[in-house]
């Protein structure tokens, strides 16, 4: 087994009102890249689940590395008990951590200027999401079986705010023409099985942003691809950029 260096950073975060993050950090140079978890997930998870043992040979030899962070989701999303839009400020607080905190913190240690998100399923909303609204921030996304409408979990509720956390929305009305010509540059993998029931979105959302301009790469895989071993698969295959 390939090894490679890991470190864990923790600080309690302004952004999100003290709350403690800790971060996993795999790897000790090359693109930084941005790995949120699943509904709910932990820093951990990729890890755990693999994804790290898929690009072993890149971490050890300083090609990449995975900065692996914990959801809020449970405060945010995935709080049925709150209304949308108190959904919706908990998760721009975490935008803010992502933003101000994360990224800033982690360039001290490795000043590579390249970053990517990814992320498999609700992490792959994340993952598009972040780099949807800030592509001055982010050069390459790789979303796997993503949830692109974040409506579907609002009882399709959308207001002035979460449309600006909604890539089915905001991607698709941008009308600045800086953020659309650095959308154009943005290099979008969107990864997802043929039977997976949120294809139709992604689907859409390909063809939208083409006709806008605004390339990306979709790429329908066999089967439902909805698990670990199909994301460690699309991970090592799309991580340098689409095929």
């Amino acid at each position: 087994m390939t090894s490679w260096q890991r470190t864990t950073l923790a600080w309690e975060s302004p952004a999100l009102l003290g709350r403690t993050m800790e971060v996993e950090v795999h790897g000790h140079a090359g693109a930084r890249l941005v790995a949120f978890p699943t509904s709910m997930g932990w820093n951990r998870e990729w890890e755990d689940r693999g994804m790290c043992d898929a690009v072993s040979d890149l971490l050890a030899d300083g090609q990449l590395q995975l900065i692996c962070v914990p959801s809020i989701d449970e405060r945010a999303w995935y709080d049925d008990a709150a209304h949308p839009r108190a959904r919706v400020e908990w998760h721009a607080r975490f935008d803010v951590w992502l933003r101000d905190e994360l990224l800033p913190a982690t360039a001290e240690r490795n000043p590579n200027p390249f970053v990517i998100t990814a992320g498999a399923s609700f992490g792959g909303y994340h993952a598009l999401c972040f780099a949807g609204r800030y592509p001055d921030l982010v050069q390459r996304a790789l979303v796997m079986s993503g949830l692109v409408d974040i409506r579907r979990l609002t009882g399709g509720w959308s207001d002035d705010v979460i449309y600006f956390y909604n890539p089915a929305e905001f991607l698709l009305h941008e009308q600045d023409p800086e953020r659309i010509a650095q959308l154009q540059r943005l290099d979008l993998i969107l990864a997802v099985g043929a039977d997976d029931t949120l294809r139709p979105q992604n689907e859409a959302l390909s063809n939208a942003l083409w006709d806008r301009g605004i390339g990306n790469a979709l790429r329908i895989w066999d089967g439902w691809a909805h698990d670990w071993p199909w994301w460690q698969q699309m991970l090592r295959m799309y991580v340098g950029g689409h095929d």
